[in-house]
């Protein structure tokens, strides 16, 4: 007899997109299984344990104000932090923090294992379950698993990470495993095609780790984290987290490195044409640096702790897939690393993944009811860019299952938004990865406001607690009070005044200002200004953040939310679900074969489809117009 179980919905995969799918479905009631082909690759950090780095760290914080988990885990787990770009706009800031490695899985386990409504399974899932309903749609009913159990199911969430049909790759040396020696997931692409769906092969890849015992670290620069520490998450208490902190090491590659490197091409799987899949343009291979940055003398190497009770060491910033002697001669060549002892090999790896533009921005499959995709399995690259998009699949499941709204972000709230809209519009050849360029409104989507602009749509799904979202409020009272406060309160041109601004190199006043227009001045603050601002309350270090960058880019900010208010004229057009582009006069042929495979959902959506012209969008907005006047009669 088959063994049998009935559940609301099945995540298929346990890395980070997987965790945040099943905890979002468990907390929302459903009844909910992750399968994982192994427990200990619970969101296992196999190439480099961090979280965050430049807009990573964006993301990680819209999923914490969302009501997701990994910015509670790293907050609990990190060994190093650091706020990029410091120097920089507030725009481009960005939280990164060193993980343990172990220490995050380990955490992240206890707290799947430990939620109610949530059964860890390992398995491997090798059949999805569904039914035909008519004009070519499925709908699932459940899935299979190599043993033969069958999961009884109203939705399943697809985060397969690097795993399917997975092989690993060292030079001539070929291993069918996943990441770190992982089994491999090999049966569930056929159940995939067999329904249809477009599968595409993708691969990425990782550098060394090594003893740190063999390294001399008298040749490196040291790398400290930020005196003051801050959270992940925006309910971590921040005096909560305040620790010793382990240190980074910088190194760099040199000559004799690439000639190594360029002596060894033939050998390498990627120049051999062994490998078949494509991968990701911004996190290249050591062997792709040196060929295509020719004119480079040395390349950055970061020598990075991978948890606090182990040796290994990882080397950031040289990953490759050449063999293993050649891997020994090229790292030894690196000031620090001359008598190097390599604990893993680096390696690429290959692996299935989708065309995410099978996908409604809900991350649903269009022709699949029921079916919902994140992760590295939709065509992305990084922890975190995986982690938001199985957070807002995940609950998009419960969403369908419990007859409510469904969570979608666009490009103007969100760098989540930003990533989705990216993934299920264009036709992405490679690993996607989020980078601050790909966001058109990024003063506005900073890091440091994210609770302000998504821990409302949190609280309406029900995973963010009424504590949470009335501190947010507040917060948000005290920072309109206090710049209207500053707005308000006027100084004079006395001698205090203009003695104030003489010592801080600021020119002199001529008649009264506000405070808030002497906060506006480059080398002048919020912090500063106390000494001519007696009557200030004492106010939370968040809350003054977010007061001073306000009124220091207000001209910037305002400009921006006008751009934004006419992008979302054009996403409030809305196409019908069954226009028939075959019927839209004028329009060319390749836009009209575009819009037919992706069906848009707004007009916005349509205009970023790559083919899709200025002119077409244009008849098409005609057409509606006259549609819409067809259905009213």
């Amino acid at each position: 007899m088959e063994y049998k179980n009935e559940v609301d919905v099945c995540v298929v995969g346990a890395g980070h997109a997987g965790c945040e799918a099943a905890l979002a479905c468990a907390r929302l009631g459903l009844e909910t299984v992750i399968f994982t082909v192994s427990i200990e690759s619970i969101a296992l950090m196999p190439c480099n344990p961090n979280v965050g780095g430049t807009s990573k760290g964006h993301l990680v914080r819209e999923l914490d104000a969302l009501g997701g988990e990994m910015g509670k885990n790293i907050d609990k787990t990190f060994i190093q932090s650091k706020m990029l770009n410091g120097s920089k706009g507030p725009a481009v800031h960005s939280l990164r923090a060193q993980a343990d490695k172990a220490e995050y899985s380990r955490a992240m386990r206890k707290v799947l294992e430990n939620q109610d409504h949530l059964t860890i399974k390992q398995a491997e899932v090798c059949e999805l379950l569904w039914e035909e309903t008519g004009a070519k749609k499925k709908k699932i009913k459940g899935l299979k698993t190599f043993t033969g159990a069958i999961y009884e199911c109203r939705a399943v969430v697809l985060c397969t990470g690097t795993y399917l049909r997975a092989r690993c790759l060292c030079g001539e040396s070929i291993t069918y495993t996943g990441p770190n020696g992982l089994q491999a997931a090999n049966h569930l692409t056929a159940s995939l095609e067999k329904m249809g769906i477009e599968m595409r092969r993708f691969k990425t890849g990782t550098p060394a780790r090594m003893d740190k015992r063999s390294l001399d670290f008298s040749k490196m620069e040291e790398q400290f984290g930020d005196e003051r520490i801050v959270p992940f998450s925006f309910s971590t208490d921040p005096e909560s987290i305040q620790k010793d902190q382990v240190s980074c090491w910088l190194t760099y590659t040199n000559e004799k490195t690439h000639e190594i490197i360029r002596n060894n091409l033939d050998r390498s799987p990627i120049y051999a044409g062994i490998i078949e899949g494509t991968g990701p343009r911004y996190c290249p291979s050591i062997e792709d640096k040196v060929v295509k940055f020719a004119d480079k003398e040395r390349h950055q190497v970061f020598i990075e702790p991978e948890g606090l009770y182990t040796n290994e060491m990882y080397v950031s910033g040289m990953s490759s897939s050449l063999p293993e002697d050649v891997q020994v001669a090229m790292y030894r060549t690196v000031p620090g690393l001359e008598h190097c002892k390599i604990v893993r090999n680096a390696y690429a790896i290959e692996y299935d993944c989708i065309d995410a533009r099978q996908l409604k921005p809900t991350l649903e499959f269009r022709e699949v009811e029921g079916l919902f995709s994140g992760g590295q399995f939709n065509g992305s690259s990084g922890y975190e860019e995986a982690a938001s998009q199985g957070f807002v699949a995940g609950v998009n499941a419960a969403m369908s299952l419990l007859g409510k709204a469904p969570l979608t972000m666009d490009r103007s709230e969100s760098y989540i938004g930003v990533l989705i809209d990216d993934l299920v519009t264009k036709d992405n050849r490679e690993p996607y990865r989020m980078m601050t360029s790909r966001a058109e409104y990024r003063l506005l989507l900073r890091q440091d406001n994210a609770d302000l602009r998504l821990r409302k749509k949190g609280y309406e799904i029900g995973l963010v607690s009424e504590e949470e979202y009335q501190k947010t409020c507040r917060k948000k009272e005290l920072i309109d009070q206090e710049i209207q406060r500053l707005k308000e309160t006027k100084v004079g041109a006395n001698k205090e005044i203009q003695d104030f601004l003489e010592k801080n190199g600021s020119s002199p006043l001529k008649t009264a200002a506000s405070l808030s227009e002497i906060i506006c001045r480059p080398e002048l603050d919020y912090g500063k200004i106390r000494e001519i601002d007696p009557d200030r309350t004492l106010l939370p270090a968040d809350v003054i953040e977010q007061v001073e960058i306000e009124i220091k880019y207000e001209g910037y900010i305002t400009r921006q939310m006008r751009q934004v208010e006419q992008y979302r004229k054009m996403e409030k057009r809305k196409i019908p679900e069954n226009i028939d582009y075959d019927d839209v006069p004028s329009l060319r042929i390749e836009a009209r074969q575009k819009l037919k495979m992706l069906r848009p959902v707004s007009v916005g959506q349509a205009s970023r489809i790559s083919g899709v012209s200025p002119a077409d969008i244009s008849v098409l907005l005609v057409y509606l117009e006259k549609y819409r006047g067809r259905e009213k009669d």
